[in-house]
């Protein structure tokens, strides 16, 4: 195995986590900030309000995104294998 196909194929698992949680990680930045304004304006102090939208936010986002993530993650670990049948070779 060459270093080029090891800095390549952790290059690609670091691109593949990134784009598989962008968007729970947006998700819960916009509802934070989201909360955090309303708790503002309305002078509630409850931390733990912030915390269950939260929540919802990211299971809804999971929800919807499992297939797409699960898709992207299947086809990252195809590559992986394919390349490391063809180092047997």
């Amino acid at each position: 195995m060459d270093a080029d196909l090891v800095l390549y194929l952790g290059r690609r698992a670091l691109e593949t986590a990134l784009l598989v949680s962008a968007p729970v990680l947006a998700v819960a930045m916009v509802v934070g900030v989201l909360v955090a304004m309303v708790q503002a304006v309305t002078s509630v102090r409850d931390m733990t309000l912030g915390m269950v939208f939260k929540l919802a936010g990211v299971g809804v986002t999971i929800l919807l995104t499992a297939g797409w993530a699960l898709q992207v993650m299947v086809e990252f670990a195809h590559e992986v294998f394919s390349h490391v049948q063809t180092m047997g070779h």
